[in-house]
């Protein structure tokens, strides 16, 4: 049953309003939920993290008193959705196990997406990325093994493989490198666009959540891997923001935004497991109906063309969360030793690299190599999840 989002009528705004009641939503419960239903809560409130940024971006450049005023009564609801879905993950959950979560996500939506993405030049950017946030996975792993004595299954439930990606001290490269080429909005595929928003705003919540949440360890390798793990998603949100084209007005780009919000929601209340989470994304969806509408007004008002020349005409297939792991390790035996060169892909580490390489680690080594070394010291061995077979890649075995 096909589904246009610019056909439906959704809440009226002046209803959307919720009180402290409705907002004080039941968590999941972090040992017996579908570890993707954790994925789909933090999917979630990275796009409306996004949607409250980009909002507030928007307002800071709009003179027009009006607009601004109705942004502002938009965006309040936002902020309750996001407040609603973050609020869901448990307290319980350390930010260990909560990082853990997110890499996760960056994994499996990644990989779903590049497996999905039509255009060859923007698949290549996923399948780059996915292979570095597949690294810090296990890096992650390795650390909550050795600083709280528990294993990486408890949350990723075997759904996930923990193991090295490609390493994470070669993610440092020089920021020039980290730009890519955007896709042209007058030739590109509308799931392309919203692949591109939907990724860059999981790996900027990712970053926001680094920068915050490094510095509350105590343990110097922690504090240091958060920091190096947390520059690198620096270069991860530069690589995918650099995707979207800045032709786009800001009432196309606000369009594109919302359009995103209700295809996720919609996909996500489509493939949902626990029924009182379901709710909240059908809500949510009713809701961003409405933002729908009201950024469509504005797009033909202020762009003066249909939404439909920009928008598809249906939402496409749903975003799937599922295991992607014979996907994974075929680009780990594949594109492992890739690096960036400009806007491109190579196979070397080429003289701005190394120069990259050299001034950041100062004849140190990473943290992110140390954290395995200590944990094989504490722990007898470094952690890994390896459910399919030996790793694809012989020199990363794991050696017992």
């Amino acid at each position: 049953m096909t589904f246009n989002p610019l056909r439906e009528r959704g809440i009226p705004l002046d209803r959307q309003l919720r009180n402290w009641r409705e907002l004080n939503v039941t968590p999941i419960d972090p040992d017996h939920a579908d570890p993707y239903t954790r994925c789909r809560i933090i999917t979630m409130n990275g796009i409306e993290t996004e949607a409250v940024f980009f909002s507030h971006q928007l307002a800071r450049h709009c003179p027009d008193l009006e607009l601004k005023q109705q942004l502002a009564r938009v965006r309040y609801i936002e902020a309750q959705q996001q407040k609603a879905v973050n609020w869901l993950l448990p307290g319980l959950a350390s930010v260990l196990e909560t990082t853990i979560a997110y890499e996760q996500v960056a994994v499996d939506l990644t990989a779903w997406v590049a497996r999905m993405e039509p255009n060859g030049y923007l698949k290549q950017a996923y399948q780059f990325g996915v292979l570095e946030d597949f690294d810090h996975l296990y890096r992650y792993a390795n650390l909550y093994e050795m600083i709280e004595h528990r294993k990486a299954e408890k949350i990723v439930d075997a759904l996930t493989e923990v193991m090295p990606g490609r390493p994470t001290y070669l993610h440092h490269r020089d920021p020039v490198d980290n730009v890519r080429e955007p896709y042209d909005r007058n030739d590109t595929a509308p799931v392309s666009k919203l692949h591109a928003l939907t990724i860059m705003a999981a790996e900027q919540q990712t970053m926001n959540f680094y920068m915050n949440v490094g510095p509350m360890y105590m343990e110097p390798i922690a504090r240091q891997l958060y920091q190096e793990i947390g520059l690198i998603e620096e270069e991860h949100v530069t690589h995918y923001e650099s995707l979207v084209d800045p032709g786009e007005s800001w009432w196309e780009m606000l369009l594109n935004h919302e359009y995103n919000e209700c295809y996720l929601y919609h996909s996500f209340m489509e493939t949902e497991s626990d029924p009182k989470v379901k709710s909240i994304w059908e809500l949510h969806l009713n809701m961003e109906l409405e933002h729908l509408r009201l950024a469509a007004e504005l797009f033909k008002r202020h762009d003066g063309r249909d939404p439909e020349q920009v928008c598809a005409p249906e939402l496409p297939a749903p975003v799937t969360f599922e295991p992607n792991k014979a996907y994974l390790r075929e680009l780990i035996a594949t594109q492992i030793d890739y690096t960036t060169l400009g806007t491109g892909y190579v196979q070397e580490a080429h003289e701005r690299f190394e120069k990259m390489q050299e001034a950041l680690m100062g004849g140190d080594k990473a943290p992110s190599e140390r954290v395995i070394e200590d944990n094989r010291a504490i722990s007898g061995q470094e952690y890994r999840l390896q459910t399919e077979g030996e790793h694809p890649v012989r020199s990363l075995a794991f050696h017992r």
